[in-house]
């Protein structure tokens, strides 16, 4: 399987080449959410580990921890993390027919990116299965608002350095893809890899549509050395950001 190979492969270079949303989290929204929704007694799943970045927000906030992730790899590396109420179990989160005991609360970061969307809509729906009835969720996932953000700061960076639009680098634009349906699908091309970034309007439609009730959808910023590896000092905020939704089923 393409994904399954494809994490197996990073899984040892994870944290340099997949953006870290707990530590990058500017303002901390992620510990003020998943505070809201400790309770010792509640069980939990993160829904697609990678290489536990998220345990330490879920594990001491809950009573157990369900792991489940694709690669083999990556569950290998998250087992070495320090904690005693995690298990673990390789699925694929984008199959319609996932069985899982339904628990309180979820963690689904930066999971549901699949260029072929209609997977990720498979990932919404399992979540939704996944909860008890009052059950929360979390997602993070990335924002095509921001990325247009980032291709408007790019050019005005180079506007201040008197280059003209025409005059840029057409290199500098690769992560855009030549067909514009992929664009108005939001499939970005992160490092190469087609990637899908999220409206705020569609996330309305397709949370709906899922079944699951959105309760706040808020910008997880991070700072503009995540996009630049030398940003100017006058670039400040607004900063880059991903998106963060807090879902309810009900």
């Amino acid at each position: 399987m393409r994904e399954e190979a494809h994490w197996n492969k990073i899984a040892d270079s994870y944290e340099e080449e997949v953006l870290n949303a707990f530590e990058s989290d500017k303002e901390k929204k992620l510990a003020r959410y998943f505070k809201k929704h400790s309770n010792k007694k509640h069980k939990a799943i993160d829904f697609g580990c990678g290489i536990g970045n998220g345990f330490h927000y879920l594990s001491p906030n809950f009573k157990s921890v369900l792991a489940l992730d694709i690669s083999r790899n990556c569950i290998d590396i998250a087992k070495e993390k320090p904690f005693d109420n995690i298990k673990f179990k390789k699925k694929d989160l984008t199959k319609p027919d996932l069985k899982l005991t339904p628990v309180d609360f979820i963690l689904c970061s930066n999971v549901a990116i699949f260029s072929e969307v209609e997977k990720n809509y498979d990932i919404l729906k399992n979540v939704a299965k996944a909860l008890k009835k009052n059950g929360n969720a979390l997602f993070v996932v990335p924002s095509l608002e921001s990325t247009l953000f980032y291709g408007w700061r790019l050019m005005d960076w180079y506007r201040r350095d008197g280059v003209k639009p025409e005059e840029i680098p057409k290199s500098e634009f690769n992560y855009v893809r030549q067909d514009i349906r992929d664009t108005l699908q939001g499939i970005i091309d992160i490092d190469g890899r087609p990637t899908k970034h999220y409206s705020h309007s569609e996330l309305q439609v397709i949370f709906a549509e899922a079944g699951l009730q959105v309760t706040a959808i808020e910008r997880l910023e991070y700072d503009w050395k995540t996009e630049f590896s030398e940003p100017p000092k006058w670039m400040k905020e607004p900063y880059p950001w991903d998106w963060l939704i807090e879902c309810r089923k009900s």
